[in-house]
């Protein structure tokens, strides 16, 4: 990996992480070298607004096994291509057993798209759009180890009602919240963790 390629292996067995990261390697890796790390790319944006309706209900992990599976089925998100899907598209999507097959959650990530494609007219780029709610830097609570990782906050409130406004669907401050975590809209390493 990326990160494996410029730290000793040595070193990466002993450096703290957040507590939920040391379950699983792909957890670890997946915490090392994504989530809480800025993300400004339309493309990645879409990916994990998606992987998060996806993942509503399930384990974080089990949408990162299926994360390449995802990618093949959904056009590695390309969001002009997604947006054109159809019924035929979704039906291709409903028999694949790679993904998760929730005909709802298939169809919102289908309207999502064309929702980006709108505010990508409107703003210029998702980026512009989604990082607006937090002033375009990412929020940091200093309170987190004695206060804990919340599920929500004012800004992932915002976005939502904004976001559903505009026709988004299968999407909540949860939802919206755990996004902001993973593109580091809002910084919730815990004290200790090398990324923090």
């Amino acid at each position: 990996s990326r990160f494996e390629s410029w730290v000793p292996s040595h070193l990466l067995l002993h450096m703290d992480r957040c507590p939920w990261a040391n379950h699983d390697p792909l957890l670890l890796r997946y915490h090392d070298e994504e989530w809480g790390t800025p993300v400004h790319d339309d493309r990645v944006l879409f990916e994990f607004l998606a992987l998060e309706a996806f993942q509503a209900g399930l384990s974080w992990l089990t949408i990162l096994r299926k994360r390449d599976a995802f990618r093949r089925a959904f056009s590695g998100f390309n969001v002009d291509k997604v947006a054109r899907y159809t019924e035929r598209d979704i039906e291709r999507l409903l028999g694949n057993a790679s993904i998760v097959r929730n005909r709802r959650k298939i169809e919102a990530v289908i309207t999502n798209a064309r929702q980006v494609s709108e505010v990508q007219q409107e703003y210029g780029s998702l980026d512009r759009y989604i990082w607006q709610f937090t002033g375009h830097t990412p929020l940091r609570r200093p309170d987190i180890a004695t206060a804990g990782i919340p599920t929500s906050n004012p800004e992932s409130d915002a976005m939502v009602r904004d976001m559903k406004r505009r026709g988004f669907r299968f999407i909540g401050t949860t939802t919206c919240y755990a996004f902001m975590q993973a593109t580091w809209m809002v910084n919730d390493h815990m004290p200790g963790s090398f990324k923090r």
